[in-house]
């Protein structure tokens, strides 16, 4: 299959070096272009995209409310936004992360990174590393005062099993389904069917999502060391 990868930046010069890059693959294709976030929802509908590339920062609607719009509407629920920032600790991303993205990349990355993250990304995963994306949020909640889990998400807790809650934990710590498998000593295909499960009991629509429940609901608590 072709992955369908929408643009959505204000700079025409940086929205045509990616495209030059995502259509040199053999396995994706640009199928749009958006210069704002508003452009960026309607064209994701229209143009049936797997991935969105969303600049954090422009003008009108911007990356972060459109990444909202994108997650809020039950007809992108197939649509998977990959956050493209120039500072990769900003705020903004784990707001976009909360609001529904699968990730988010530097712009200053490699292109085999960003070619990667949107295979991983339309894959459904988290766009990098789980290590590398727990660490970030972790680092984000650990400035609240420790007493602001989401007392909804900690209720939905409730409706995993004692092994679901398990893969949960090990999914917020960072770990692969290949290293959950040996932790847990199952196979990684469980590990996969015990993640899915998850997130269809806890509506995320993706495991940087999961991440973000897990913290926020205060089943892992944000080491500050």
């Amino acid at each position: 299959m072709t992955i369908r990868v929408l643009l959505a930046d204000d700079q025409a010069l940086l929205r045509s070096a990616f495209r030059v890059l995502v259509d040199s693959e053999p396995d994706m294709e640009v199928v749009g272009e958006a210069s704002d976030g508003a452009e960026a929802v309607r064209l994701a509908g229209e143009t049936a995209a797997d991935v969105v590339l969303m600049d954090i920062r422009m003008p009108g609607t911007d990356g972060l409310a459109a990444t909202r719009l994108i997650g809020a509407d039950p007809s992108l629920a197939q649509v998977r936004v990959v956050i493209l920032t120039t500072f990769e600790v900003d705020d903004y991303v784990i707001q976009s992360l909360r609001a529904g993205a699968s990730g988010f990349l530097g712009k200053g990355s490699e292109p085999e990174e960003l070619l990667n993250a949107i295979r991983v990304a339309a894959g459904g995963e988290a766009l990098l590393s789980p290590a590398a994306t727990k660490g970030l949020i972790a680092r984000f909640l650990a400035q609240g005062d420790g007493d602001d889990r989401d007392p909804a998400r900690s209720e939905r807790l409730g409706a995993l099993t004692g092994r679901e809650r398990e893969v949960l934990v090990q999914v917020a710590g960072g770990h692969s389904n290949d290293e959950i498998a040996e932790r847990l000593e199952v196979s990684p295909l469980t590990v996969k069917t015990h993640v899915n499960r998850a997130m269809a009991k806890l509506g995320a629509r993706d495991r940087a999502q999961l991440v973000v429940i897990a913290y926020e609901s205060g089943l892992v608590r944000p080491r500050t060391d």
